[in-house]
């Protein structure tokens, strides 16, 4: 028999559309919907307990922005490939990851607007002219399976003028290349294609920052799509708007998470309440 196909969180995802005003916006769809799904695993019946759940534990005085270089200095990252999304594209958090012995690769989205059109700009031009007379590398990779096709093309820019232009301040430590990533994914007659900008530590290899960016969102989950009375869903009280549906189609990926973890030797309720108290477990059900 065929095993079913499996799909990261994000490709699974990556067709809906984001319904929210721009100016409303204050977390990626994508990190909602990941904070949503674990806040189900690990045991939440509700709106207002995900929101507990996805709740970071800093200072009052603090934030996420001051809080990650201090969680970073306890790490031991020598020789590792630190990968944040854009709120962590800070120049704090750069210094304090190249200081580590690391490199990083940060993404560009918003956060950093000044910087983030400047090297739009660079691979507009770049491929206008086939990145005639710069250093630059290339690397696609095709993934085919299940009635869909994936095609990711990585570019990187590693041109020292390029590089001093965008760093003119040195405030980005050890900023070595800029990187593109255009992925496109066809299912059926269906296609989308979305274009992510970077900014790395690292030489410039293509291959390097493609593949430390897809094993950023290389979260594993099947999904079967199934009920239990493990998540109480006849008892659940959520009614208003789409909220009720939105949480049945959580309750079915967490339900299915459960079930392929095999390890623990217990129902599914007993596994939402381990996973709840054991972050190691939860990882594990999301097989990261």
């Amino acid at each position: 028999m065929d095993q079913p196909a499996r799909a990261t969180i994000r490709e699974h995802f990556a067709p809906l559309p984001d319904p929210r005003s721009d100016h409303c916006k204050q977390h990626q769809l994508l990190d909602i919907i990941t904070i949503a799904l674990c806040g189900v695993i690990c045991g939440a019946e509700g709106w207002t307990e995900i929101e507990q759940f996805g709740r970071v534990k800093v200072d009052d005085t603090s934030n996420e922005i001051t809080a990650l270089p201090e969680l970073i200095q306890v790490l031991a990252l020598q020789g590792c490939i630190v990968t944040i999304d854009a709120m962590g594209c800070q120049t704090a958090i750069a210094q304090t990851i190249i200081a580590q012995g690391a490199d990083y690769v940060l993404a560009l989205k918003g956060n950093q607007p000044t910087l983030e059109q400047a090297v739009r700009a660079m691979f507009a031009d770049a491929q206008a002219t086939g990145f005639h007379g710069l250093a630059y590398d290339h690397h696609t990779t095709v993934e085919k399976g299940h009635g869909r096709i994936e095609t990711r093309r990585c570019w990187t820019i590693s041109e020292p003028e390029h590089i001093a232009y965008l760093n003119e301040q040195g405030g980005w430590a050890g900023l070595r290349s800029i990187g593109m990533v255009d992925a496109e994914r066809t299912i059926g007659e269906a296609t989308s294609r979305e274009a992510r900008y970077f900014i790395s530590s690292l030489a410039g290899e293509a291959r390097q920052v493609g593949q430390a960016v897809r094993a950023h969102w290389g979260i594993e989950n099947g999904l079967h799509w199934v009920l239990d009375i493990a998540f109480r869903e006849d008892d659940c009280r959520v009614r208003q708007g789409e909220a009720a549906q939105n949480f049945a189609i959580l309750r079915h990926v967490a339900l299915n998470l459960l079930r392929e973890e095999r390890t623990a030797k217990i129902g599914v309720k007993a596994k939402r309440l381990k996973a709840g108290w054991d972050e190691q477990y939860l990882l594990r059900v999301l097989q990261l």
